[in-house]
């Protein structure tokens, strides 16, 4: 499997995904976990209904609601979002944690449309097959550091996301590329064709 970003074990950063709008925020204020726009109106809520299954195994520290999201890497051809920033972050090791982000991402559409009309079979499945996702969801994660061990990361199927469970100063935050809807453009790259 082919990466975009060499192997974390030789950068030690983590990659981050911002809106275009909340840019200047994270240039002059750095990255909480609450500071999004859409924080309160598109994740909150999904992230308190996934820490609800959370096991006892799991580190008290480690709060979905309260995390930064990020990745280890991506795939060569990974499909960016439109109007945002691919960043490049430092973590503390010791407060991040590892879980896989497909299992997530299963329960977000059902999540978001369990009180819409015409899809109460989303509710459905929450109460069913979603607890048993979540679960496992929970019971697959581990620490960063173990995962830099095991490197679950890289096994097939494990599309790890990684909790980071503290802020990030604006001074460990690196802008690599803006993407557009045609384009992915490093720094240099927007600075020119803008000028």
């Amino acid at each position: 499997m082919e990466y975009i970003f060499d192997d974390y074990k030789e950068t030690k950063r983590i990659y981050h995904i911002v809106s275009l709008n909340d840019l200047d925020n994270v240039i002059k204020n750095g990255i909480c976990y609450d500071d999004k726009i859409t924080y309160n109106t598109k994740y909150k809520g999904f992230h308190d209904y996934i820490d609800r299954f959370k096991g006892s195994n799991i580190p008290p520290w480690v709060k979905r609601n309260e995390c930064i999201f990020g990745s280890l890497n991506y795939k060569l051809g990974h499909h960016f979002h439109s109007h945002s920033a691919i960043l490049s972050v430092k973590v503390n090791e010791d407060r991040c944690w590892v879980a896989n982000e497909n299992l997530a991402n299963t329960i977000y559409e059902p999540f978001a449309l369990r009180n819409t009309a015409s899809f109460e079979n989303c509710k459905k499945f929450l109460n069913s097959k979603g607890e048993i996702i979540l679960r496992d969801y929970w019971d697959t994660s581990l620490s960063f550091s173990e995962n830099l061990k095991l490197r679950k990361d890289l096994q097939k199927g494990y599309d790890a996301e990684v909790l980071i469970c503290h802020c990030i100063p604006k001074e460990d935050i690196e802008i690599l590329y803006i993407c557009s809807d045609h384009d992915i453009m490093s720094l240099d790259k927007f600075y020119k064709y803008f000028s």
